[in-house]
């Protein structure tokens, strides 16, 4: 089985729907045991949705919303 840290490092993609194969597959099994991690998920998920959601019609740039989007990739893969 794959580590949390193995498994936060995936979450984005997964997210992106980008991650597939066995890589889908060890991640999924990992989160159908850690709750931590599955935590990880659902931070990560709010996190994008709130990116995307408009802020009181005030538009965000899309360099800056990738921008942010990278930087909390970034904070995912650190230990």
């Amino acid at each position: 089985m794959i580590s949390c840290k193995e498994a936060v490092a995936r979450l984005w993609t997964h997210l992106d729907r980008n991650l597939g194969g066995p890589q889908e597959r060890e991640l999924e099994e990992h989160l159908g045991l850690c709750r931590h991690c599955c935590g990880e998920l659902e931070f990560a998920r709010q996190a994008r949705e709130r990116l995307r959601a408009p802020a009181a019609g005030v538009e965000i740039p899309p360099e800056a919303r990738e921008r942010v989007e990278r930087f909390l990739e970034r904070l995912s893969k650190k230990d």
